[in-house]
């Protein structure tokens, strides 16, 4: 007969204080959905700084999880995992909310759409993000995604609500339509990927599943082959959201269409949430799933493929882009593949932490700088969502030195320069594909950023040897905005010099 637990058993099995940095800005939110109920619009201007506040205190929350003396500490019945690769990512994902909110504010009063309801939907996707950092537990992977997405379908169209039937309303609505049919699409792969695991290893356990294969490798059973598709579906379910190729379909039009302030928040949180969820799924849970005993980790090789393909398109189809936007979406696309080196090596055992460390540093790095950029292309677009193409940029060395200097900072350490963050991070993965004996993998990544310079360079050429084609519009450059910038080229420059930081903040985070 079932006995319901104690309060004490409950308490003690939950361990809610270990998940404390996501259910505080989960709380948070739903305090900010009241207060917004009774602030008028005179008084608008209150609910983003509240959003502020609220991550701030996850982000001291946060310190806790992060310690190291505290180690790993599982919760919410071993479904979640409060451990330094949980704590350094939460940070990450809620200084990139934090950018998004400051780079959002000014932007949304410009195209009139300012509701506080933008402000809770971004809330609660970095709380999603957050959770799926920390899952220990497939369906936990699961849920955590579905909060992580659904508010980005809605933010995606947020565009939309002012419903005057322009072009960007409709392009809006468009993109949120798009992102969420084909992010539905994936959930159900992800969904019968799991069940296809569970079938074979009895378990959603991600440490249990990892049990359960050693003893299932090698043997006739159909659980291997149960497993082999079911890691696939996985794959390609967690691939949908990180824009890997072939699953990369959706992303230009979509951050073309969205909200430029939605969109480099997406572009930066997804890909957090997707690509946590892939290392602890791929590496605590699958590391020795092998077609037969003694051979390479089955899914290296697809990892590999996969990484190739997705830093060959993104690179040189970005070539051909002429609006920024979509210029930084494909950038998007080759920046997933460059992290996706990073997967591929830890299929190799005695690289795991090095891989795992360079993909953090690698996502943090990333963070900093896209959305520098993304701020910077909204200060330069109009109104109506025109002045984004690269040739609008040009002569910007002149009207504004300061900004054109961010700008060509970013683009500098998007490509891969020494001194910035972007440099470390690629040092770091394409260190780890050598010790992984990946050499062409390695090979083709250094060249596939020999070829992301060509465009990225060109921003910078247009910017300051070329003049502008006529009076600067008035840009979108406020207070707000210019801390949104700062604080990312902030971060760009003091992980890219003093790059120890960076390094030691990851020393100590293991997930195998």
């Amino acid at each position: 007969m079932f006995e319901s637990p104690t309060i004490a058993e409950f308490l003690a099995e939950s361990n809610l204080v270990s998940t404390l940095p996501g259910t505080l800005l989960l709380a948070w939110t739903l305090l900010l959905v009241i207060v917004d109920l009774f602030v008028d619009e005179e008084r608008q201007h209150w609910t983003p700084i509240l959003a502020c506040l609220g991550l701030g205190i996850s982000f001291v929350a946060n310190i806790g999880v992060y310690s190291p003396a505290e180690g790993e500490r599982v919760a919410l019945y071993g479904m979640f995992i409060a451990d330094a690769f949980t704590g350094f990512l939460n940070f990450v994902i809620l200084v990139a909310t934090l950018i998004a909110v400051l780079m959002s504010r000014d932007y949304l009063k410009r195209a009139g759409i300012h509701r506080g309801e933008y402000y809770v939907l971004a809330l609660i996707s970095s709380a999603g993000a957050m959770f799926m950092v920390g899952a220990n537990d497939l369906i936990m992977v699961f849920v955590a995604l579905e909060l992580l997405s659904i508010p980005l379908y809605i933010l995606a169209a947020f565009r939309s609500i002012k419903n005057d039937g322009s072009d960007l309303a409709l392009k809006s609505e468009e993109s949120g339509m798009k992102y969420f049919i084909l992010g539905a699409f994936s959930s159900a792969f992800l969904v019968f990927g799991a069940a296809l695991i569970y079938g074979a290893t009895g378990t959603t356990n991600i440490p249990q599943i990892f049990d359960m294969v050693g003893g299932i490798v090698g043997g006739t059973s159909s659980a291997t082959f149960y497993l082999l598709v079911g890691t696939a579906l996985l794959i390609v379910g967690l691939g949908f959201k990180v824009a890997v190729v072939p699953f990369h379909m959706w992303t230009p039009d979509v951050y073309e269409g969205a909200p430029t302030p939605v969109t480099a928040f997406m572009s930066v949180t997804a890909k957090i949430g997707g690509f946590a969820a892939l290392l602890r799924v791929l590496i605590t849970g699958l590391s020795v799933l092998a077609l037969a005993d003694g051979d390479a980790v089955a899914w290296q090789a697809t990892a590999t493929i996969i990484a190739i393909l997705t830093l060959v398109l993104g690179n040189f189809v970005a070539i051909s882009q002429r609006n920024l936007k979509r210029m930084l979406a494909y950038s998007s696309i080759a920046h997933a593949g460059y992290i996706m080196v990073a997967v591929a090596a830890a299929g190799s055992a005695n690289v795991i932490d090095a891989a795992t460390q360079g993909a953090l540093v690698y996502m943090l790095a990333y963070m900093f700088t896209n959305l520098g950029a993304f701020a910077v292309v909204m200060t330069i677009e109009r109104e109506d969502g025109s002045g984004g193409n690269i040739d609008d940029i040009s002569g910007l060395a002149q009207s504004r030195p300061l900004l054109a200097m961010a700008m060509a900072i970013f683009m500098l350490s998007l490509t891969g320069v020494p001194l910035t963050a972007g440099f470390v991070g690629k040092f770091m993965i394409f260190s780890a594909a050598v010790q992984a004996g990946l050499f062409g993998l390695a090979v083709i990544g250094v060249l596939t950023s020999v070829v992301s310079a060509f465009y990225y360079i060109r921003v910078v050429v247009n910017m300051y040897l070329r003049d502008g084609a006529g009076e600067l519009h008035p840009p979108l450059d406020t207070h707000y905005v210019r801390w949104a910038i700062n604080i990312a080229l902030a971060g760009t420059l003091v992980f890219g010099i003093f790059y120890p930081l960076a390094t030691n903040l990851v020393s100590m985070v293991s997930i195998a």
